[in-house]
């Protein structure tokens, strides 16, 4: 049973949003976290045909002692707590004397050692509520071109072609959850940090984006055609109810201190029709605030 499933990461989203907008001031950021999110996608999909009795939480982020760590993937079984970390590397590596390096030669960070703190901290924290549960960690690889050389056999590592097996074993267990493993997620839950003190949010101005209805297939901007929006680069097509009201959303998102008024939208959306469209469906779709000129929307 999943009780936390996966959601975009607010600066993920911040970012995905602004991309098309602005020139990002680290791209390399973007697209760090653009990899992240897409190996523990994967990891999910992996594990959709997990049938053994357990709960699954996406995506925690704890606090223990002021040192916070992530969590990609728990499994909770009736024995143990499974940490799941996605590696979504691409290309061939080798392990030299315990340090991990590309096959040119370019030492990087052994990934086992963010596992292995999350690990250490996990346990701490389950001391301190009095919850007994073992762990283990696996890395798991979900990039189908990586390839390590010299990997050890005891590597807690699950790679590409084994996770099938290693599905096959997770079903195998026995396991039934009960008060205590309830008991036990409800405290995690409780506990899991919703902002994220490394969020790296940019800067960003609302006069300074660039405005229009962007794409949600390939996040070009859209043409207004009248009684739809049209992409030029994809030719994905969308209603404007539709396209019109997606906007507002990434509004809403990006700038939640700003008013929704019809000028707003027409505004935001790089319209140059007749506003009725921005002002039916706010009318239709939102409850208004307000009188004539200053009238605003709220959900």
């Amino acid at each position: 049973m999943i009780l936390k499933p996966r959601e975009v990461p607010a600066e993920l989203k911040t970012l995905r949003l602004l991309r098309p907008r602005m020139t990002l001031p680290d791209e390399q950021r973007y697209l760090y976290l653009e990899k992240g999110f897409k190996g523990e996608q994967q990891l999910d999909a992996w594990l959709e045909d997990l049938t053994t009795d357990c709960f699954v939480i996406n995506d925690l982020l704890l606090n223990q002692d002021r040192n916070f760590f992530q969590i990609d993937k728990m499994l909770i079984l009736q024995e143990t707590i499974y940490l799941l970390e996605s590696k979504y590397s691409k290309g061939d590596f080798f392990i030299d004397d315990d340090k991990w390096k590309t096959i040119s030669g370019i030492e990087i960070q052994d990934p086992q050692l963010q596992l292995k703190r999350s690990e250490t901290l996990l346990r701490k924290l389950l001391q301190q509520h009095r919850l007994n549960f073992s762990i283990e960690s696996t890395l798991v690889f979900t990039h189908s071109e990586f390839y390590l050389y010299n990997a050890p056999p005891k590597l807690p590592a699950v790679f590409p072609n084994q996770i099938h097996r290693f599905l096959e074993t997770l079903n195998r267990l026995e396991s039934k959850m009960t008060y205590k493993h309830n008991k036990l997620a409800e405290k995690l839950l409780a506990l899991h940090v919703h902002n994220n003190p490394h969020t790296q949010f940019p800067d960003y101005d609302y006069h300074e984006l660039k405005k229009g209805i962007v794409c949600v297939s390939c996040r070009s901007f859209m043409t207004d055609k009248g009684v739809n929006w049209v992409c030029a680069k994809c030719g994905y097509e969308e209603d404007n109810k539709t396209a019109i009201t997606r906007s507002i959303g990434e509004y809403k998102f990006l700038f939640p201190n700003r008013k929704i008024t019809t000028n707003n939208i027409y505004d935001w959306c790089g319209m140059k029709s007749s506003k009725k469209k921005v002002n039916k469906i706010l009318t239709n779709s939102f409850t208004r605030m307000g009188h004539a000129n200053a009238s605003y929307y709220i959900d």
